[in-house]
């Protein structure tokens, strides 16, 4: 990569993207009757065995989160209508809502690539550059096949938040060169290979179709080790600079039937 003018190539990296996904935040007005509820656990059930997810909500910024995984934003959009079609759906505000798609950053093979292409002398945006972009994408898309479609983890806790890179005018990470920007995603991706095997992590990208840039989703056993995994991460150059963050829920997995149990019992007000 030595001598390569990083600031004449297209400064966006590679991304390739999979499930598209919703997560769905909600506040209970009232018990609901049971008749009621229990009329929903059927359509709850086979969207749990669809690739959906409910989760009890700590705190104040709603009582259920749930989030739905889906091959295509129409799924996904069936999805809601089914739900707001049950008679649940009048028993509950949905306080907040996010969309967006699984996303795996291609950093590394980004720098890499687009040197390996400047040093043939393929000039960038042509036909020979976007073959050989479309070429590196579809291998990246085989290799990485089985995280671009994944099940919402087994896990009994989920910690899920929006986040953005830093736009203001002091720190901005969409002027830093692509090599820097690289360098600080691999150390931050070391951060998290350390947790890897007490969380899982989803990254999905929001660009465009919601207010944050990214939502992350974790996964795992215990609680603790969000707030650990997370702390740890605002030490590394990217967070701690770059990194900007939105609401935080934190929530306990429950199955459909404990779904619609917590729905029938008494209202959190």
């Amino acid at each position: 990569m030595a001598g390569v003018d990083f600031s004449q190539l297209p400064g966006v990296p590679l991304t390739i993207e999979g499930s598209w996904v919703l997560h769905q935040m909600l506040r209970l007005r009232r018990p609901l009757d049971p008749g009621v509820a229990g009329g929903a656990l059927e359509l709850l059930a086979r969207l749990e065995g669809e690739n959906s997810a409910f989760y009890s909500l700590l705190g104040h910024k709603g009582d259920l989160m749930l989030v739905h995984f889906r091959p295509t934003p129409d799924a996904l959009n069936s999805v809601e209508w089914e739900l707001s079609r049950l008679a649940l759906w009048e028993s509950v505000d949905v306080v907040s809502s996010y969309v967006s798609v699984v996303e795996l950053g291609l950093y590394e093979s980004t720098v890499k690539e687009y040197a390996a292409f400047a040093s043939q002398g393929v000039e960038p945006n042509t036909p020979e550059w976007q073959e050989a972009v479309k070429d590196v994408m579809a291998r990246q898309a085989q290799a990485m096949a089985p995280r671009l479609h994944p099940r919402i983890p087994d896990a009994p806790y989920v910690c899920f938040y929006p986040m953005d890179r830093r736009r203001g005018e002091s720190k901005n990470w969409y002027t830093v060169p692509m090599p820097e920007r690289q360098r600080m995603m691999h150390e931050h991706g070391l951060v998290g290979r350390r947790y890897a095997g007490d969380v899982k992590q989803i990254i999905t990208g929001s660009i465009g179709f919601d207010d944050w840039e990214w939502g992350v989703d974790l996964f795992a056993g215990d609680p603790l080790v969000f707030k650990r995994l997370i702390y740890e991460m605002r030490f590394d150059e990217v967070s701690a600079v770059y990194a900007q963050f939105g609401s935080f829920y934190l929530g306990i997995r429950k199955r459909a039937a404990q779904l619609v149990e917590l729905l029938s019992g008494p209202s959190r007000g």
